[in-house]
């Protein structure tokens, strides 16, 4: 299936690689012309390549979203460079693998910062040029310890949970102005953060990479790992005009290995 994004312009934090760049490649695939950013030039200079070998404008922008003033001239040079803004995707993040014990108090506010504050700033930066269009979408990329424990994740869960429910109280806020707010959490998703966490899992646990990745894999009832382009597919939908009327809400992407019922 091919959704309509022609004329669309979409930001994707954390664009350049990993879930974002899937994210950017999907919405290009259908339609949309991208700014992407991210703190490292190399990365998003061949993702923006990618995108304008699909036929789509592609406008790499590096950034550091630590910063709220950062963030200000990010939105600032991509209206600047692609006149309008339809659809952001909030996607940066920055943890560290390790137990609580080790978790220093950098650790806990950079990843605050990287992703819970980015977020909040981002939207509120966003919302104006949306409005000036009609309208938007926002699509909020969370995680499942926004529902589950990790012992090797304990600020990840704190900040999605964060992300959860400021969607939510987002979505209700800007619901009359035609802009939907929805929220995805990526179960254990093939992507550089993932392998660096087998890592340590398997330097705890005494046995190999392999072993821990075969173990992941049979607690996941799909009987395989996520891709990055199953989370992007969630994107598209909540893009769509088949979402027209679905906001406020988060969907988990994990192949089943969620077991809490969320009503």
């Amino acid at each position: 299936m091919k959704f309509d994004l022609n004329n669309k312009v979409a930001l994707v934090t954390g664009g350049g690689r990993g879930i974002g760049k899937a994210i950017a490649l999907a919405l290009a695939r259908n339609g949309a012309n991208l700014v992407i950013c991210g703190r490292t030039e190399q990365t998003l200079t061949e993702t923006a390549e990618e995108i304008r070998d699909l036929g789509q404008e592609a406008y790499p922008i590096v950034a550091d979203i630590r910063d709220y003033n950062n963030i200000k001239k990010l939105l600032s040079q991509a209206v600047e460079a692609a006149t309008q803004l339809d659809i952001l995707v909030n996607n940066a993040v920055h943890s560290v693998g390790a137990p609580f014990d080790e978790q220093t108090d950098e650790d806990w506010q950079q990843h605050i910062d990287v992703k819970l504050m980015s977020y909040i700033r981002c939207s509120r930066e966003v919302i104006p040029h949306m409005t000036a269009v009609g309208g938007g979408r926002i699509i909020n990329i969370a995680g499942m310890t926004a529902r589950i424990v990790a012992t090797l994740r304990p600020t990840n869960g704190v900040v999605n949970a964060g992300v959860t429910n400021f969607t939510k109280s987002l979505a209700n806020h800007l619901a009359p102005s035609n802009i939907t707010v929805n929220c995805i959490h990526p179960g254990m998703t093939i992507t550089d953060r993932m392998r660096a966490l087998f890592e340590r899992r398997a330097l705890d646990a005494g046995v190999t990479y392999e072993e821990i990745e075969a173990e992941t894999i049979s607690e996941i009832p799909i009987g395989r790992l996520i891709l990055p382009d199953d989370i992007a597919n969630s994107v598209l939908f909540f893009c769509s005009p088949m979402a027209n009327s679905v906001t406020g809400q988060s969907i988990a992407v994990d192949g089943g290995s969620g077991t809490a019922i969320n009503y």
